[in-house]
């Protein structure tokens, strides 16, 4: 579980793993109790069929974009591998990983 945020060196998926933070059913949950929140503070009405409008592209977008091959196709990684050749691909990560030298701290010791 990393992102590019963390600096990885590399970042491989699996075809079965999603870049989602959350799924699309709890965002479409999400947003959908925002929206029925704010018709109530304005006395509007908030019926099912809006929700259903607000929820069903949500999670169509979610399941779309959250898919491995979306963001390899997007080059957000590094590839997407088979899971029984993941030890083959970690090993040839770490061994051109290591050839990158790792540069002094320069940080105290922290105390806990």
């Amino acid at each position: 579980m990393c992102g590019r945020a963390y600096s990885p060196r590399y970042l491989f998926m699996w075809p079965n793993s999603r870049i989602s933070v959350m799924g699309g059913e709890q965002a479409a949950n999400v947003l959908s109790t925002v929206q029925k929140e704010k018709k109530k503070r304005e006395g509007a009405e908030w019926t099912d069929q809006q929700d259903q409008d607000l929820r069903k592209p949500v999670e169509e977008k979610f399941e779309k974009e959250g898919h491995p091959y979306f963001a390899s196709a997007r080059l957000w990684d590094d590839g997407v591998i088979d899971p029984k050749d993941t030890r083959k691909v970690l090993g040839l990560a770490f061994q051109s990983a290591l050839q990158k030298p790792i540069p002094d701290a320069k940080f105290g010791v922290f105390r806990m």
